[in-house]
């Protein structure tokens, strides 16, 4: 998504603006002001790479020159107060070139400014921010009067209307999002997104005394207050339009909640006065909804249009699933298989399964995929197939470079789909009955896009297949949809990789395809490829060192370093750099000046492109070797075997290509990788990261990043999954989603066990303690995760009543233990999804919340004592689940006795924290920052514990000294706690249970 900015305000006297200054300003020009009788020079300020005054057909032509025009301005204003001009700033998609840009300005004020009769001095500037990426903005100065051959006429008050200022924010957007689809670049505009308005301003140290001349004394025309201004603007929008709000908080989330809301609010206003106001409009929308509380207990919250936009896409799909017009002959499918299998490409069982599923008859086909299973390959004989049947294939994706994947890997022509919508915008190739259009990567697709190309296709008859892998990386834009769409309507699934060529590699590959992303890290340790190094600097150095032996033992084969951050490939891509030049393997360097700042490239670099371009044939993404490099020109072998020559003043979109973020990966392959972690990754990211390669990966990372590697693994574990807003909508999503799959719940399983547990049995221990109904086993039912679930039960209800025909006080003991064992069960699967990033499943909350009802029937506290040791030592939970529970039991009861016995946890409490106080100065004192901020933060979570538990807090009060309170803050034991330590408890997590 490219940057979003069009700010309007008025140049006036009031403010101690002077037009000419202003302009002259803009223009980066010297101009006299005849009013103020001095001149205002300028020349000095660099950036600006457009300059130009354009006249309406009945402007007298005088005033294209600059000075003349805001002279005349300055002459027939004469209040001490008076407007001067109007000035529209805009920025300019990044991902343009100059040429392009400047034209697409000069379209735009031309057709909404200039043709309604102003006179506008464009200028526009092409400054570069402090990472070096371009900030391409315009400013327009805009005249406010009518002007005929005569002059100036009246001031025209419809130009300074609300509705005109709505009307050019939105025809920038119609505008910019045209021209981008038109040059086939992955990026888009909004104007009702508010996000990051401020960033197209021109940064602050270009703004010096000169620029502060310009506002007048005591007025300084620096950059936060321009962002204050933006602010108090977009807050008073909100005010009269809650909506453009609601869309903004939508764009990227279905849902969202009271948190993001007042972020929201006071990101887009000034002072608390405005906040609350803008707080209270978003709240009071009409098209907010309530959808109830998520897994942690928030509320969360949707919009109308989120919900129209969902079920809009639930109806195209059902429409193209209940339509069958594409079956392709079994025939055609077997001769197809037959001309890959004479190629050397033999389907797997998976594959095949696949194959026959999308070339059925079904307008819609869905393959779900881990990474390096083979898919595209599959789809390489699909398109024979469809073919041969006399269907056109079609290939899309959301990027350049995935859908340059899909192409090479299946030889399906693709393209992007923002250009495919493009085009159907433009009355062209639109689909029809015998077209299959083949979406890869189809789980960045946002719900909105998706969206609109279902209903395309269900209109025109077409068939869809969607081709994509869950738990990779997310879509940019709000939703799941392909996600929701699998659960919905089924599809095939490969699950064999083939990518890697060792088996292990294979299985880690799974791993982190299916969660277990621990067990994927812990693989590569044993083979020695996960490397800790003290910092994340040594790690990077680490890094190049292993890149640069690996690259000289094997030169022929291919690698890619990959880590998070833009900011990180550019430090790689140097230190890449730097060791190839000391190694003697580049020619001699070339300095030039490309889209991202001052580069040296010389022959033997590796570059990547960073924009589409069809005349060049490269995508965003593309990969290459500088064959011979001058001034004017650059050639390029592409690693897909062709030559490009180029003159840098048609493509600049180019950069170092040793090092890539781990998005621009996607879909890449290479025989090895090198990646640098850092704490941003999750599991999506971490997934794509590691199953890039053939034959082997380094994982790299530094202990101030990560102290020990379970904190790593809980970080590339975190699972960030996009939700749905009608995930909420119904009643019981797991059964919605078991019975969408066929299946049908049973009853709750205490009755299951009355009719397995004989009447007199069931008697003696009902008399021993009365059985609530659900109790002995209620957390099961048939639908996802209940599978495992119900293996459980006959085996639990089998030994009860043979113990029961015994003993009752060993079947009592018995049934505590199951109880204890499928809690733990339940506890285990909560602990996993929240290293993974996620509160837990519906399914399995209600799992949780019904074990726990079945311990407390049988052992009154006994879960929330659970709960407490498992707090404090994660494996117990694994352990009793396994049947492991001698270790388990022994905590729980001392669990029991701190919960019965308030002194005895208050003297734990006593003693642990003040081991932690010495541990973290200890820490401090050696200056290992990472390990003090870890102690430091369980401090936090103690002193955050005592809110909850007025109990021990209570009789920690007569322990103060002992805590190191020397003085009586009047606060709560635990706020005063971690006050007199000096540790921040406004922020934190628990376990959610």
């Amino acid at each position: 998504m490219a940057i979003y900015h069009l700010h309007v305000k008025v140049i006036g006297r009031a403010a101690g603006s002077s037009a000419v200054a202003s302009a002259a300003y803009r223009a980066a020009s010297r101009l006299r002001d005849e009013r103020l009788d001095r001149p205002h020079d300028f020349t000095a300020k660099r950036g600006v790479v457009h300059s130009e005054v354009l006249l309406p057909e009945t402007a007298p032509e005088v005033w294209s020159d600059r000075e003349q025009l805001w002279n005349a301005v300055e002459a027939v204003e004469v209040r001490r107060d008076a407007q001067l001009a109007r000035e529209v700033e805009f920025a300019i998609p990044r991902e343009m070139s100059e040429a392009q840009g400047i034209a697409l300005a000069r379209n735009f004020v031309q057709s909404e400014f200039v043709d309604r009769g102003m006179i506008a001095d464009l200028n526009v500037h092409w400054d570069r921010g402090a990472d070096g990426l371009p900030k391409p903005h315009a400013h327009v100065m805009l005249t406010m009067r009518s002007v005929d051959e005569d002059g100036f006429g009246k001031k025209v008050r419809d130009w300074n209307s609300t509705g005109m200022v709505e009307r050019w924010r939105e025809r920038w957007a119609t505008l910019a999002n045209e021209r981008l689809a038109e040059l086939d670049i992955d990026a888009r505009i909004d104007h009702r997104s508010l996000e990051d308005q401020g960033i197209a301003l021109e940064p602050q140290s270009q703004i010096g005394a000169p620029a502060q001349r310009i506002a007048g004394e005591g007025s300084p025309a620096d950059r936060a207050e321009l962002h204050r201004e933006i602010a108090r603007d977009n807050g008073a929008r909100i005010i009269a339009e809650p909506s453009l709000a609601l869309d903004a908080i939508t764009h990227q989330q279905s849902t969202f909640t009271d948190r993001d809301m007042a972020r929201f609010a006071h990101r887009h206003s000034d002072g608390i006065d405005q906040f609350n106001a803008v707080n209270n409009a978003i709240r009071s929308a009409p098209d907010l909804v309530g959808l109830g509380q998520d897994g942690c207990g928030e509320d969360r919250f949707t919009t109308r249009a989120m919900i129209e936009a969902e079920q809009r896409l639930h109806r195209a799909a059902k429409v193209l699933a209940e339509k069958q017009r594409h079956d392709v002959r079994d025939a055609d499918r077997k001769a197809a298989l037959a001309r890959a299998e004479a190629r050397g490409l033999v389907l797997s069982r998976e594959q095949a399964d696949a194959l026959t599923q999308i070339t059925g008859g079904r307008d819609i086909g869905i393959v779900v995929g881990h990474a390096g299973t083979g898919k595209s390959a599959m789809l390489g004989v699909a398109r024979e197939a469809w073919e041969a049947a006399g269907y056109e294939v079609r290939g899309a994706a959301l990027s350049g470079i995935a859908a340059d994947g899909l192409e090479a890997g299946s030889g399906i022509a693709s393209r992007t789909i923002a250009s495919l919508e493009h085009s159907w915008a433009q009355d062209r190739d639109h689909l029809s009955a015998r077209d299959v259009l083949v979406i890869d990567e189809a789980g960045m697709v946002g719900t909105r896009q998706l969206e609109r190309v279902l209903s395309h296709a269900a209109d025109a008859g077409a068939k869809v297949v969607l081709v994509g892998d869950q738990q990779q990386l997310q879509s940019i834009e709000a939703g799941a949809a392909f996600r929701a769409l699998h659960e919905r309507h089924g599809g095939a699934e490969i699950g064999e990789v083939r990518r890697q060529r060792m088996d292990w590699q294979r299985n880690a590959t799974r791993d982190l395809a299916t969660g277990r992303t621990g067990a994927a890290i812990d693989a590569y340790e044993a083979q020695g490829m996960v490397h800790a190094a003290e910092t994340r600097e040594q790690a990077r150095t680490d890094l190049i060192d292993r890149w640069d032996r690996d690259r000289q033992a094997a030169p022929d084969q291919s690698r890619m370093i990959l880590t998070h951050t833009n900011a990180e490939v550019r430090l790689l891509n140097d230190l890449a750099r730097e060791r190839k030049r000391a190694a003697g393997d580049l020619g001699e360097d070339v300095s030039l000046t490309v889209e991202r700042g001052d580069r040296r490239f010389a022959s033997g670099d590796r570059v990547m492109f960073l924009q589409n371009d069809r005349g060049l044939g490269v995508k965003n993404g593309t990969l290459g070797t500088i064959e011979q490099v001058s001034r004017q020109s650059l050639s390029v072998h592409t690693d897909d075997g062709r030559s490009i020559a180029f003159d840098l003043k048609d493509y600049d979109r180019l950069d170092y290509g040793y090092a890539a973020t781990i998005h621009k990966a996607q879909g890449m392959t290479v025989d090895r990788t090198h990646v640098l972690a850092t704490p941003g990754l999750d599991a999506h990211g971490s997934y794509v990261a590691l199953s890039r390669h053939r034959n082997g990966l380094d994982l790299h990372y530094g202990r101030d990043d990560f102290a020990t590697q379970d904190r790593l693994i809980r970080t590339l574990s975190r699972d960030r999954s996009k939700d749905m807003a009608l995930d909420y909508t119904e009643a019981d999503p797991a059964q919605a989603f078991a019975e969408r799959r066929g299946i049908t719940f049973r009853k709750r399983v205490i009755e299951v066990l009355r009719k397995i547990v004989p009447e007199r049995l069931r008697d003696r221990i009902d008399g021993s303690r009365p059985a609530r109904d659900g109790a002995l086993g209620s957390d099961v039912a048939q639908g996802p995760g209940g599978e495992e679930a119900r293996k459980d039960i006959r085996p639990s209800a089998d030994a009860l009543q043979k113990a029961l025909a015994y003993d009752p006080e060993a079947a009592m003991r018995k049934a505590r233990t199951e109880a204890l064992k499928r809690h733990a069960r339940a506890v285990d699967a909560i602990f996993t999804a929240q290293e993974r990033g996620n509160p837990g499943t519906p399914d399995q909350l209600r799992v949780l919340s019904e074990s726990r009802a079945s311990f407390e029937e049988v052992r009154p506290d006994g879960w929330r004592d659970a709960e407490a040791a498992y707090a404090k030592d994660l494996s117990l939970a694994r352990e009793a689940g396994s049947g492991q529970v001698n270790r388990t039991i022994r905590a729980l009861q001392l669990e029991t006795e701190l919960r019965t016995s308030p002194e005895r946890r208050a003297a734990q409490f006593v003693e642990r924290w003040q081991h932690l106080d010495r541990t973290s100065l200890s820490h401090y004192r050696s200056g290992t920052m990472s390990d003090y901020r870890a102690t430091r933060a369980e401090m936090g979570e103690m002193a955050k514990g005592l809110q909850r538990d007025p109990q021990l807090e209570s009789v920690l009060a007569n322990r103060k000294a002992e805590l190191g309170i020397r003085m009586d803050s009047g606060r709560r034991l635990g706020a005063e706690l971690a006050y007199c330590h000096g540790i921040d408890i406004t922020r934190g997590r628990g376990l959610g249970l």
